[in-house]
């Protein structure tokens, strides 16, 4: 097996994880708080478990070389998954998971402000698109004929303060790329989930719920983060990018037919132009570096 393609599954896989997060939050009967609580603490433990088994006395050394970039990282990993979890409660999946796809174009602009990266002509026609996709979103949630879709422009909001975070987190593990990020996501999790304790109610979840929690966060989150820190080791961010619209697209369809969940008229128009813009985008500087 070739890298590029062990690279393309682990990520197609992590993406396909990551899928069903949205309505796992959507099902359970919890505040958002409660929810992430338990989302980022099974997921840091089954990730710890794992990390005993492959390091075993030495796992608190690789918890420990994360350095100082997988202290950033760790820091927006967990800050991102709980605003994750607020957008979903507050807005539409379809509103979360568009807005979140937006991501690349904030990596991008972080990477010009902070690394003195240059953008390209491609990178500027898609981050005035896309911007201009989510402004469409924004006056559709904004907007009188809004009200039956439940979009909030709270949620909205937060959708792109996850989009901005989880942007910070990949190019803090950019900077550190040789070194791997999956030992700082337990460090993330776990540290979040015990900030959380005391404003939460652990315990107010359904009894014939308790289930849907534990495959959440035990089983879902737990792979989909590994995957995905994984996967970008082995492929351009390009194709992780590409892989990753996947989510935007499946994760509404999921819902939709589960709950009946439709997404509005404008984030429909604009969630088409955000994708859109951000697939050709894609394949247009997967195309030149080919060249």
């Amino acid at each position: 097996m070739t890298t590029q393609l062990k690279g393309l599954l682990i990520t197609t896989l992590g993406v396909l994880f990551v899928v069903p997060d949205a309505l796992f939050i959507r099902l359970i009967e919890a505040d958002a708080m409660t929810v992430a609580f338990w989302r980022l603490l099974l997921a840091g433990v089954v990730i710890l478990f794992v990390l005993l088994i492959q390091h075993g006395r030495q796992t608190p050394v690789q918890l420990l070389s994360i350095g100082r970039w997988g202290v950033v990282y760790a820091f927006f990993a967990a800050i991102s998954a709980l605003l994750f979890v607020t957008s979903v409660k507050l807005t539409t999946v379809a509103n979360t998971t568009i807005i979140i796809a937006s991501m690349p174009v904030f990596a991008a602009l972080i990477s010009w402000l902070a690394l003195g990266e240059t953008l390209s002509r491609r990178m500027l026609w898609t981050v005035a698109l896309v911007f201009a996709g989510l402004l469409v979103i924004g006056y559709g949630t904004t907007s009188e004929d809004n009200i039956a879709t439940g979009a909030t422009l709270k949620g909205d909001l937060a959708a792109l303060a996850v989009s901005l975070c989880f942007a910070i987190a990949l190019t803090a593990a950019r900077k550190a790329r040789a070194q791997s990020m999956i030992p700082a996501l337990p460090v993330a999790y776990l540290a979040c989930a015990a900030l959380l304790l005391p404003f939460v109610d652990p315990f107010s979840i359904p009894v014939n719920q308790w289930w849907l929690v534990a495959l959440h966060g035990g089983v879902f989150i737990a792979a989909s983060s590994c995957l995905l820190a994984l996967g970008p080791r082995y492929i351009q961010s390009a194709e992780v990018a590409l892989l990753m619209l996947m989510e935007s697209i499946l994760a509404p369809l999921l819902v939709w037919l589960a709950v009946g969940e439709q997404p509005g008229y404008w984030t429909l128009v604009g969630g088409c132009l955000v994708l859109g813009v951000l697939c050709v985008s894609n394949f247009v500087a997967l195309k030149h570096r080919q060249r």
